[in-house]
């Protein structure tokens, strides 16, 4: 996969898994942060040293809750030559950009979007199960983009889409467990909470399905955010993740699509201010709903994913569209676009990703299965 670095890194130690990655992926882990040094300054105000020592409430909160990532992190650092902080500011970005412990900073609220998908009980016409999405995020990020391949025993094997330098962000596990996630945007208050890149990879990492599901109830986040879960036995829910309270949903006919807007929860019963991020995803959600549906039609998996592939490409509202592209009236540093689509086959464990557009480019199958040395 040209397109796409692909990096395995197989170690039942934190630590060497992190220093194998942050090797693999040293140059756009540098890459990356000269990004961010130069989004921070310009979404917060904040000076690269300034951001380094803000990290150090969720580096504590990590080291206490989840010392193995944060080994994890610091074997990244490690490998690729840069400091622990450095590594934390990566996997905060989000958090970083939302905090309101800096009222002077410039921050625009519509930073984010997502479209994430899942297809269970006939809602794919082969009778498997799929999940997915496409993730939006900065245009400038997508070189930076990497598909990890994480073999850490006892723990389940994973295959992660996530920016060089970070330990979590979506895929799925071996148990057969897929997390597509959305940002929903703002702040509730001042308190410090886990990062979704360490709360992602410890749902993935957990052993089964419940576990999964308390991880993700019972973590007080900093910044609310949608979870989409996905199992390969026929389960999907989607939870809505706040610091003052979850919302949950069910598909209806098999069929979940979740976007950047609240869906379930009344926003400012949670003690949001109910301010969308991303106005487009009224518009992205139903339109992948009705192109999804025509999952139900494919008889093969090449006609299933072709169904997707088609529905995740729409252009309605274009370019903060469901595919998303670059909007030339904001400032280059600013503009994002649809940086992968995702779709992962949890039946046979098939994983495919397409690098950028799905309008520009074509879902291929990644050079390695889920269930490799799992199951026949």
């Amino acid at each position: 996969m040209p397109s796409l670095r692909v990096i395995e890194i197989t170690s039942p130690s934190a630590q060497e898994r992190g220093r194998q990655y942050g090797s693999a992926a040293a140059d756009l882990i540098a890459d990356a942060i000269a990004y961010y040094r130069e989004g921070f300054a310009h979404q917060t105000g904040l000076s690269w040293d300034q951001v380094l020592d803000h990290t150090r409430p969720w580096q504590r909160l990590v080291e206490r809750d989840h010392p193995e990532l944060l080994a994890e992190m610091a074997g990244i650092a490690d490998g690729a030559g840069v400091t622990l902080p450095e590594i934390v500011a990566l996997n905060c970005r989000g958090e970083i950009i939302y905090d309101n412990w800096f009222p002077e900073s410039p921050v625009r609220e519509d930073v984010d979007g997502c479209t994430s998908f899942s297809l269970i009980d006939g809602a794919a016409g082969d009778g498997h199960v799929y999940a997915g999405q496409n993730w939006d995020w900065r245009e400038a990020v997508r070189g930076s983009v990497v598909l990890l391949r994480i073999v850490q025993p006892p723990k389940p094997t994973l295959i992660l889409q996530v920016e060089a330098g970070q330990i979590g962000r979506h895929g799925a596990n071996s148990d057969g467990l897929a997390l597509n996630a959305n940002g929903l945007g703002g702040r509730f208050d001042d308190s410090v909470g886990m990062p979704q890149t360490v709360i992602r990879r410890a749902v993935l990492d957990a052993a089964n399905i419940a576990d999964a599901v308390k991880i993700l109830t019972s973590t007080k986040a900093h910044i609310p955010s949608n979870a989409l879960l996905t199992h390969r036995d026929g389960f999907s829910i989607d939870v809505e993740t706040t610091p003052g309270g979850h919302g949950w949903e069910y598909g209806e006919n098999g069929l979940i699509v979740h976007g950047n807007h609240y869906q379930v929860l009344n926003p400012t019963e949670v003690g949001s201010t109910g301010r969308l991020i991303s106005p487009d995803s009224l518009i992205r959600v139903p339109r992948a709903r009705r192109g999804l549906v025509k999952a139900a039609d494919g008889a093969t998996p090449d006609d299933v994913r072709n169904a997707i592939h088609t529905a995740m490409s729409d252009h309605l509202g274009y370019p903060d569209s469901l595919c998303a592209h670059p909007d030339e009236r904001l400032p280059a540093v600013e503009q994002w676009s649809t940086t992968l689509s995702s779709c992962v086959d949890l039946t046979t464990g098939e994983y495919y990703v397409a690098a950028g557009s799905p309008c520009e480019n074509k879902y291929e199958l990644v050079p390695f299965n889920l269930y490799d040395e799992i199951r026949p």
